[in-house]
């Protein structure tokens, strides 16, 4: 029973019930606003189940964050969140140079043409005010934080601002910024690193177990705990390290809403925490995913580095279309968090209630 446990064991689940309390959740399991692996069914069972669904807005237009917003409501009345990208400096671009990695590319896949590095980036700022008519329950950020301006308007609207932080100094960065919640992103966590500076990213990989109580005890608001949880082992490790409540991605990957590409799905559960790797091969900017043939390769001493983010996107894209079609692993655009194996091909809804079930149990809670 809750009231037969000891102090150390009962302040990790009161802390989680109240971040739910706070949040209009059942259950303090998020879904990890994915770009691009973020249908609404899927977050619409993680959400109708108690916990708090998730879009990640990068990709997508104003009408289609307004058109996804509308989707979610009509099958799930429970809460969810819009995450986008902070922009960062126009990358600098180097023809010479995006020839090399075109020429690379062309062992891959269909050779890129020399346009196709000239991938324009949606306007952010119409992609903000999409955001505030949606009216989500929170609006995040990651690789940075939002204008003070934008701040102010999510506040007037009560809409809370949560920001991805990677260190200890971006999370104290974040919460004078006046972010209501911290995601404290550890280094195993799979998809894009998110880094304030692009350029920090791969030599600041703190892992979750060092990064969480850090922020906890650094800052005020609540902590969330993101990167390499897939279990409830792992949401109880969280908690016990102060966080109030976990973000799950990778681990809902397999989960028949998310729709993942069959090859990646079964990918995900062969693969050892050493099967994944932090690359720039695919977009520019530092990313977790499988260590497939492609991203070893794109990675080699003889190989030319990626070009800049958006650029490598850019040039990337027809070898991530031809290998999705074709369901081939080794060239797929495959994000992955060290934790993979772990996940389930259960329904979503029912792997967020194991989730909190679990963790409860092992806490002594449940």
């Amino acid at each position: 029973m809750a009231d037969q446990l000891t102090p150390t064991a009962r302040a990790p689940i009161a802390r989680a019930e109240a971040f739910c309390e706070r949040f209009a959740l059942r259950i303090p399991i998020l879904m990890a606003p994915m770009a691009g692996a973020c249908p609404a069914p899927l977050a619409a069972a993680i959400a109708t189940a108690g916990g708090m669904g998730a879009c990640g807005a990068l990709v997508m237009r104003p009408e289609q964050i307004r058109a996804w917003a509308a989707e979610m409501r009509a099958i799930s009345n429970g809460p969810f969140q819009f995450n986008l990208w902070i922009p960062g400096p126009a990358a600098v671009r180097d023809a010479a140079h995006e020839a090399e990695v075109r020429t690379f590319l062309a062992q891959w896949g269909p050779e890129p043409a020399p346009e196709a590095g000239d991938l324009a980036l949606l306007d952010f700022d119409a992609q903000c005010e999409a955001l505030l008519e949606a009216g989500p329950a929170v609006v995040s950020s990651i690789m940075g934080l939002y204008p003070p301006a934008f701040v102010a308007k999510l506040k007037e609207r009560r809409i809370s601002w949560w920001a991805t932080a990677t260190t200890l100094a971006e999370a104290k960065a974040a919460e004078d910024a006046g972010a209501d919640v911290i995601v404290a992103q550890g280094m195993e966590a799979g998809g894009h690193r998110g880094a304030f500076d692009a350029g920090y990213a791969e030599r600041s990989l703190v892992g979750l177990f060092a990064l969480v109580p850090a922020v906890a005890d650094a800052v005020q608001v609540p902590v969330v705990a993101a990167g390499g949880v897939a279990d409830a082992r792992g949401v109880a490790a969280a908690l016990m390290l102060g966080a109030s409540a976990v973000q799950v991605g990778t681990g809902f990957l397999r989960a028949p809403e998310a729709k993942t590409n069959p090859a990646w799905a079964a990918a995900l559960a062969e693969a050892a925490p050493e099967g994944t790797m932090v690359t720039r091969a695919f977009s520019g900017r530092p990313g977790r995913s499988l260590a497939n043939a492609y991203a070893r390769a794109a990675t080699a001493p003889d190989a030319p580095s990626p070009a800049p983010y958006p650029v490598q996107r850019g040039l990337t894209r027809g070898l991530a279309m031809e290998a999705a079609k074709a369901g081939d692993i080794e060239r797929m655009q495959a994000w992955a968090g060290q934790s993979a194996r772990l996940a389930s091909d259960r329904p979503a809804g029912e792997i967020a209630q194991s989730l909190w079930s679990g963790a409860k149990a092992l806490l002594g809670g449940g």
